[in-house]
C-alpha cells in the first residue's frame, strides 16, 4: 500500500514573522491574523478567527495606501490617486501581495477548505493579507506596516501605471454610453463554472438591450470588467494592448 502524499508543514507565526523580516512582537495576534473560521471547528485551542482582524486591516491599508500615494505622487491629480488607490488595494491585488509573501504556508484552515485549495484562493489570500495588517498595526503601528508593504506598493504602482491598470473599463465605458445618449450599460451573468475555489464567472454587457461584449474571469466583477473592455476595443475606443488586457481577467487580475 502505498503512503498517501503528505500535506505541506504548516509554518508557525514566529517562522513567518523570521521569514518575512516582520516588525511584531505578539504572536498570538499574528496566529489570530492567520486563523480562517473554518480553523476553529477543528481545533479547540483556538480561540479567534480572523475577521475583526480583517475588518481593521482593510481600513488601515486604504489610509497608509492614500496617504503612501500623496507623498509618492506629488503631482497626481485627486482623481487619479483615487484611481491608484482601488487598483492597489482590491481584491486581486491584495491576494496578489499575500502571494507573493506566501502567506498560504501559514494560514491556519479547517481541512476541507485546505483540501478545497483554500491556500491559493484570491479571496482568502486577500482577507489573510488584511488581517495580518490590521496585526501588524495593533502591534506596532503605521512603521509596522509600512516597513512590509512599502516595496509591495513600489512594484505595483509601477506595474499598473505601466500598463494602465488604474483605468476602470467599467467607468470608460458607461461615460462613451450617456456620450451616446444611451441608458447606463447592464452587466449580466450567463454562467459560472468549476470548483468553489475555482469559479469562473462569464458575463456579458448589454446597451438598450444590445450585447456589446462578453468577458470571463475568476469573479463576477472581474468578467464584467473583461465585457467592457472588450466593448471598448470593438468600438474603437481602446486598442487590445491599451488599458487592462482582456486576457488578464482571466486570471483574476
Amino acid at each position: 500500500m502505498k503512503n498517501e502524499p503528505q500535506a505541506p508543514k504548516l509554518e508557525s507565526p514566529q517562522e513567518l514573522a523570521e521569514r518575512l523580516d516582520l516588525q511584531i512582537n505578539d504572536w498570538l495576534l499574528l496566529s489570530r491574523a492567520l486563523t480562517h473560521r473554518s480553523y476553529l471547528n477543528e481545533h479547540t485551542e483556538a480561540l479567534e478567527d480572523n475577521e475583526r482582524l480583517e475588518f481593521l486591516g482593510d481600513a488601515v491599508l486604504d489610509f497608509i495606501v492614500g496617504a503612501w500615494l500623496y507623498h509618492r505622487f506629488p503631482e497626481m491629480p485627486e482623481g487619479d490617486l483615487t484611481r491608484m488607490r482601488s487598483a492597489l488595494v482590491h481584491t486581486e491585488q491584495l491576494a496578489e501581495f499575500a502571494a507573493k509573501l506566501d502567506l498560504g504556508r501559514a494560514m491556519r484552515l479547517g481541512r476541507g477548505e485546505a483540501q478545497a485549495g483554500g491556500r491559493t484562493r484570491p479571496a482568502l489570500l486577500c482577507d489573510t493579507f488584511e488581517a495580518v495588517i490590521g496585526a501588524l498595526y495593533l502591534d506596532g503601528g503605521i512603521p509596522a506596516v509600512n516597513y512590509l508593504i512599502e516595496k509591495l506598493l513600489i512594484e505595483a504602482s509601477e506595474d499598473i501605471l505601466e500598463n494602465n491598470k488604474n483605468e476602470d473599463p467599467k467607468s470608460l465605458f458607461q461615460e462613451w454610453a450617456q456620450s451616446q445618449g444611451y441608458p447606463a450599460p447592464q452587466y449580466v451573468t450567463k454562467s459560472s463554472s468549476g470548483p468553489d475555489h475555482s469559479k469562473i464567472f462569464e458575463v456579458e454587457v448589454l446597451l438598450d438591450g444590445k450585447p456589446f461584449g462578453t468577458g470571463s474571469g475568476q469573479s463576477k466583477q472581474s468578467a464584467a470588467k473583461a465585457a467592457a473592455h472588450l466593448a471598448l476595443v470593438k468600438m474603437g475606443i481602446l486598442q487590445d494592448k491599451d488599458s487592462m488586457h482582456h486576457e488578464s481577467f482571466r486570471n483574476g487580475e
